[in-house]
């Protein structure tokens, strides 16, 4: 297990499952059996994909009589998205200087076209 928060969170959100059952927390708190409907896997696979979500801070577990809930925590997203946020610039910036390139190249072809 890994001690560094973002590996922890990116590892966890590597999972499709665990990407769906995020996707259906949006919408709003869910017991395991409600998260477990769209897939064919059992109860307790359902249950450990909530573990490493819930250790990675993704969501939150509570218990209200014999009904155990789960929402979303959004929190570490947003420690993701601005991790990636740099990487976006990034490519966003390579991506203009690539577009004002191939201008120049397309307006001197222009230029040397009889």
């Amino acid at each position: 297990m890994t001690s560094d928060r973002l590996s922890t969170i990116f590892a966890a959100l590597a999972d499709p499952t665990r990407r769906a059952i995020l996707a259906r927390l949006a919408e709003g708190d869910a017991t395991v059996t409600q998260l477990a409907e769209p897939f064919a896997i059992s109860l307790p696979a359902i249950s450990r994909h909530l573990k490493v979500l819930e250790h990675a801070g993704l969501i939150r577990r509570s218990r209200t009589a014999q009904w155990r809930s789960s929402s979303l925590e959004a929190g570490p997203l947003g420690e993701a998205t601005a991790w990636m946020e740099g990487y976006r610039r990034f490519w966003d910036d390579s991506f203009t200087r690539l577009d004002a390139h191939l201008r120049r190249v397309q307006d001197s072809s222009e230029e040397t076209t009889p």
